[in-house]
């Protein structure tokens, strides 16, 4: 996985200091990594993808796929989401769009739970008393102590 690490950094033309820095760890810990002392734990893994999110998890892991996979761009969600709503409202019989028709909400309803209160007491105990006290002697004999009431 360091090799993966350090295409990364030459990728983004990164030191060490650097690349440490952009993903929260400390530049010894990734000295480490790269030393083979040490491997990425998940939260590295995980401190990478999030600061580089079109890295491909499955190339960072296990080698396998392309270093980057494409992220869709807001346009383009955005057409999708609304050729979905053309497909919809042109596949409906009536013309009238489903958001028009009078029927209920075609989710169920939810009603809130009641809330439950728990009452928790407090019982404060005595503290406890010696009632004996025993010591054992290197002989095997013993003697016992018992305070007075």
């Amino acid at each position: 996985m360091k090799e993966r690490i350090a295409s990364i950094m030459q990728k983004e033309g990164l030191t060490n200091a650097e690349f440490a820095e952009k993903i929260g760890i400390s530049t010894s810990s990734l000295s480490h990594i790269f030393s083979g002392r040490n491997k990425p734990s998940l939260e590295v893994v995980m401190r990478i993808h999030k600061a580089y999110p079109n890295i491909n998890i499955n190339w960072l892991l296990y080698g396998e796929g392309e270093m980057e996979e494409e992220i869709p761009s807001v346009s383009d969600i955005a057409f999708t989401l609304q050729d979905d709503e053309n497909q919809k409202i042109a596949g409906n019989d009536s013309g009238v769009p489903d958001f028009l028709k009078e029927n209920g909400p075609k989710y169920p309803s939810y009603t809130p739970k009641e809330v439950v209160k728990e009452e928790i007491k407090y019982i404060e105990k005595p503290h406890p008393k010696i009632t004996e006290i025993r010591i054992f002697f290197d002989n095997g004999t013993y003697e016992v102590f018992k305070p007075e009431k």
